[in-house]
């Protein structure tokens, strides 16, 4: 058995492919449905345009996505890193990718419901109660058919956050 080196050879960040797909769903796997939420295959294809992939000597070991929700917001979701690559930047990297993206996009709040408080302070990102949305806003997120749209705003249909994730928020 090989030993992994202590630090990654060059980390690519780059849009997820659809043969990316399998391996991405692989990583939320190992951290659905305690940390993330459970997605099938066919959610992952669906969302494909939303991916991004940490990739090191052509093997997929990270990934996350950034969701638009309004004009002004989008959640960065979805983060994963191999557990064997963990420690090694791969994430941070993969953040910092995905809030250019979301820049890029013109968005310019972006948030997660996270467990990594710490990571995630390091990031920029800072705690937050409930978000500042306009009423229009607020109702259209509503009528949302993604359950972690749902989860964010806390909607009766959906479990109360009895996991204890924190709300954070980065101005980009």
């Amino acid at each position: 058995m090989s030993t992994l080196p202590d630090s990654v050879p060059e980390v690519v960040v780059r849009r997820a492919r659809v043969t990316d797909a399998p391996r991405i769903k692989a990583l939320i796997d190992i951290y659905a449905p305690e940390i993330l939420l459970e997605k099938t295959l066919v959610n992952i294809y669906e969302g494909l345009t939303e991916f991004w992939v940490a990739e090191t000597e052509g093997l997929v070991v990270g990934c996350g996505a950034v969701h638009v929700l309004w004009a002004d917001l989008a959640e960065l979701r979805t983060l994963a890193t191999d557990p064997a690559y963990r420690g090694r930047g791969i994430g941070g990297t993969l953040s910092r990718g995905l809030a250019e993206e979301a820049a890029r996009l013109g968005v310019t709040r972006l948030f997660v419901l996270t467990f990594e408080v710490t990571f995630f302070s390091a990031l920029g990102f800072r705690t937050i109660g409930e978000l500042d949305l306009g009423a229009e806003a607020m109702a259209e997120l509503r009528s949302s058919y993604d359950r972690g749209v749902a989860e964010f705003l806390e909607l009766p249909y959906v479990k109360p956050n009895t996991l204890g994730n924190t709300r954070m928020l980065k101005v980009l």
